[in-house]
């Protein structure tokens, strides 16, 4: 019988036969497109023809298509829907892979050709995107370690294995961490807490087969009780508990992976004849070198201090206030903060999330790309990898483009977090594909027969995931090594940062901001004070965000510290870090740093792409308003449609007719008058 993984999938639009597809199947479909793809390779370093484009470089985009397949399939199930057998399988798959890219890479008469037509490039006659795609190979080659001989090209095998293995042990402990912990409440422990927090907590006590209310460690759960329970004594539990993730001790304890991972990955750096991992990192992306990081970040940095350093003086206050004679903690900051801007905007996020619905504002996000770009969007009745998910094909002008598949609520078998992928990219060469992308997030999940409510970070979390989905719907290239997010580390946060502006614009809000109940428009007033608290409490999101920044990027300049927590706290002491604040991200769970080297060095990327995603918006707004078809032309036709097919500056420039500078971000978060 033909491994559904391997056969034709003879299903609409080929998307996975997912209902065929078994955990058995994975192991032998893995290990023969592994082998189906080395033969391709082989076959494409040993022709015998002259290296051309289309024998060597073309080829190569074609080739491992069964493996891009297995893959897609393998990695979608493992990061939303886990179970032991799948963690076992990626465990065993990732040096595997290592190995593999390796192996490619380390191909010493592929990379002669491609060496070959590197040197000869100017004579090949190719397109600007032929020629984009041979230099991004050629360099990729030559980053990998290909021009590396003896010693130190076997060293380099070994270091890549090695940190693939790290990278899924880093994610495995921290799922664990997340799925293993739980606070019973009693109904007691109720009081204060808005419905929508009660029932979030019934539901998941009723995921857990527990007999009452429980707070797990999901974000969209673990949030909001922090925000509402005056239970001083059950935020601090929960809050630490939050916190501690991945230095548990025992098995999980992520703190001594973090430390190989940085040593390993400054021996990487170094092999190749780069000082440190952030400079041989950063050499690729906008920002250029550490120094511009660190300049575009201590530039926020002092501002966004200085206004939580005031936030968190008056919160004192209403701590004192309530008779408590401490000075204010992490745990108490979002339960204060929420009564700040209860007091300063007459706003409860409790009467604001029956608007919030998540039906509601996927159809906003979709109403929205329709009037921005023309896209339909339309069901799919299709077989997927959990009955949560659903899928819709997209169109424009009835020409099929791609299909949208949105994952949403929270579980225990799904790591923590937002994130798009593609299971297909975009391409037109050697053979043409249209992408199917999942949007998937961590929303609280409702009870039996009730709406899912969103608050209103889970809505930006929605729009910010879809515009990263737009960016692989719009792509328009030849290759699919250069289409969709396969840009800039800190130009990849672009589309979605900017996808987020949307949500704010208020005839969208007073569209589509509907009671849950009765079904009302939300209240003018009430809309007005939403948009004029857009930039509360942004001193502390900034903060939180730019620290984890800076110590990702202190890990990988210089030499790997040998205790990554010691680090850590010196880096957090010497930029005065408010003591009631912490790291969005702590290094025992900073999965973006830590579970593959993504983001390492590159955390600081969503603020990059913030700058330009401020100016970006500006053009909107200076061309007349947030739909203007001339702008959305232009943002479809420089950034969503090209990828990677042209260097990120240059596109940005092409849009905006210049690059911006950090004076739109302040004034966009509120941090100058």
């Amino acid at each position: 019988m033909t491994n559904p993984l391997l056969a034709d999938w003879d299903t609409p639009f080929h998307i996975a036969p997912f209902d065929r597809i078994s955990d058995d199947d994975f192991a032998p479909a893995f290990e023969e497109a592994l082998s189906a793809h080395l033969r391709e390779i082989d076959a494409i370093a040993n022709n015998p023809e002259p290296p051309s484009f289309a024998n060597t470089i073309e080829a190569m985009e074609g080739a491992g298509e069964a493996l891009d397949k297995v893959l897609s399939v393998f990695f979608s199930v493992a990061g939303a829907d886990s179970n032991p057998e799948r963690q076992a399988l990626q465990r065993e798959f990732s040096p595997k892979l290592a190995a593999h890219s390796s192996a490619i890479y380390a191909n010493e008469t592929l990379f002669a050709r491609i060496a070959d037509l590197w040197a000869r490039r100017d004579t090949l006659g190719l397109s600007e995107e032929e020629a984009r795609v041979l230099y991004l190979t050629h360099r990729g080659f030559v980053r990998a370690g290909a021009a590396l001989e003896g010693a130190e090209a076997e060293r380099m095998k070994a270091v890549k294995s090695r940190l693939a293995v790290l990278g899924t042990s880093f994610t495995q402990n921290l799922l664990k961490d997340e799925a293993d912990w739980f606070m019973p409440l009693a109904e007691a422990d109720l009081e204060g807490l808005p419905g929508f927090v009660v029932d979030a907590a019934r539901a998941a006590g009723e995921a857990l087969e527990q007999d009452g209310p429980v707070v797990t460690l999901s974000r969209s759960l673990i949030v909001p009780f922090l925000q509402f329970s005056p239970r001083r004594d059950l935020r601090e539990k929960a809050f630490r508990a939050w916190a501690a993730r991945g230095e548990n001790g025992g098995e999980t304890d992520n703190r001594e992976i973090a430390a190989e991972v940085l040593a390993l990955r400054e021996e990487r750096a170094k092999l190749l004849g780069y000082p440190d991992f952030a400079h041989f990192k950063l050499e690729t992306e906008m920002a250029g070198t550490p120094e511009r990081v660190r300049e575009l970040l201590m530039q926020v940095w002092e501002p966004a201090k200085a206004q939580a350093l005031r936030d968190q003086a008056e919160m004192e206050e209403m701590l004192r206030d309530d008779g408590v004679n401490d000075a204010l903690q992490p745990w108490d900051w979002r339960y204060y903060a929420e009564k700040r801007r209860r007091a300063s905007y007459d706003l409860d996020e409790s009467e604001l999330k029956p608007y919030l619905q998540l039906d509601r504002m996927i159809e906003a996000a979709f109403t929205c790309a329709n009037r921005l770009f023309g896209l339909e969007f339309a069901p799919l009745d299709v077989p997927l990898y959990h009955p949560d998910c659903r899928a819709w094909e997209v169109t424009r002008n009835g020409e099929h483009l791609a299909v949208f598949i949105g994952d949403y609520f929270a579980r225990a078998s799904k790591r923590s977090g937002a994130w798009c992928s593609a299971m297909r990219s975009q391409a037109k060469r050697p053979r043409v594909e249209t992408p199917i992308v999942i949007n998937v997030c961590n929303f609280s999940k409702p009870s039996q027969g009730k709406p899912a409510l969103l608050s209103y970070d889970d809505a930006r979390t929605l729009f910010h995931e879809f515009g990263h989905a737009l960016h692989q719907m719009l792509s328009d290239v030849e290759f699919g090594s250069v289409s969709g997010t396969s840009v800039a580390r800190d130009f990849v946060e672009l589309p979605s940062q900017l996808y987020e502006h949307w949500l704010e614009v208020p005839e969208v809000l007073e569209e589509f901001a509907t009671h849950a109940e009765t079904g009302a428009a939300m209240p003018k007033a009430l809309l007005d004070k939403v948009l004029a608290a857009a930039t509360f409490d942004m001193g502390f999101q900034t903060v939180e965000y730019v620290a984890s920044a800076l110590v990702d990027l202190e890990f990988h300049s210089g030499a790997a510290p040998a205790d990554p927590m010691a680090k850590q706290a010196e880096v957090l002491q010497g930029i005065g870090m408010p003591q009631a604040i912490t790291m969005r991200h702590a290094t025992p769970h900073f999965a973006h740093v830590f579970a593959g080297d993504g983001y390492s060095s590159g955390y600081y990327s969503y603020m990059w792409s913030e700058v330009m995603d401020a100016d970006a918006f500006a053009a909107f707004e200076e061309a007349g308003g947030a739909f203007d078809p001339e702008t959305a032309h232009k943002l479809e036709e420089f950034i969503l449609s090209k990828g990677g097919s042209r260097e990120a500056e240059e596109l940005y420039t092409a849009f905006r007719g210049r690059m911006p500078g950090v004076e739109a971000l302040l004034k966009g978060r509120g941090l100058v008058a």
